[in-house]
């Protein structure tokens, strides 16, 4: 498995231009959805170990709305969209034009609900491909999955399972702007399974350490 320590600056420089190409793609999706600008600003790109990705989104007990997806194909995963319910409010208001929208919609309105989805549906999926291009791997996702709870609750399910056979997960974390004044941050994170991560490199033709 490759630990932090183990990458070079030419396989974190890969991780980085996947998320660049991510980010465009995902970026111009968003803004064909509402018919408005929307620009991403260049993420930065960690590869942490899961005892630290929780406190990365905000600790154990913040709330947050993730977009959920497995992903199958030649480097199977978990992978998660994730926004503090803050971020998903102002997302959501941004998205539809609606400054009523408010913690209760995201809980009980299917419409927020469903528009929340799909935006996570977008840009999960704009980085799934940005790294299924890069790679030449074949990557499929999953109907994906909403949920709205504590940071905990949401990543247990990925992160017990994957902590049994495996180490790290890959994030990568930008923001989305709709105006220079305005901002949203958004966590992706991608967790491979264990074979994964060489796959990955391999792919590119970077040699790891087994």
């Amino acid at each position: 498995m490759i630990a932090p320590e183990n990458l070079t600056e030419y396989h974190k420089d890969i991780l980085k231009e996947i998320g660049n190409i991510g980010a465009g793609n995902a970026a111009t999706a968003l803004s064909e959805l509402v018919n408005k600008s929307v620009d991403m600003t260049l993420p930065t790109v960690k590869l942490v170990p899961f005892h630290e990705v929780v406190q990365i989104v905000g600790g154990e007990e913040t709330v947050v709305a993730a977009t959920f997806f497995r992903v199958a194909g030649d480097a199977p995963g978990n992978m998660f969209l994730i926004f503090t319910l803050r971020e998903a409010i102002t997302l959501l208001r941004q998205l539809t034009g609606d400054p009523n929208i408010d913690e209760e919609s995201i809980f009980h309105s299917e419409i927020a609900r469903s528009a929340l989805q799909e935006t996570g549906n977008i840009l999960a999926g704009s980085y799934l491909s940005s790294f299924s291009d890069f790679t030449g791997l074949n990557l499929s996702p999953s109907v994906p999955f909403l949920t709205v709870d504590m940071a905990a609750a949401v990543l247990s399910y990925g992160l017990m399972e994957m902590s049994q056979v495996s180490d790290y997960a890959i994030i990568i974390d930008t923001q989305l702007r709709e105006t220079e004044h305005s901002s949203i941050d958004s966590h992706f994170l991608l967790l491979p399974d264990p074979d994964s991560f060489q796959r990955i490199f391999k792919s590119l033709g970077v040699q790891v350490n087994e």
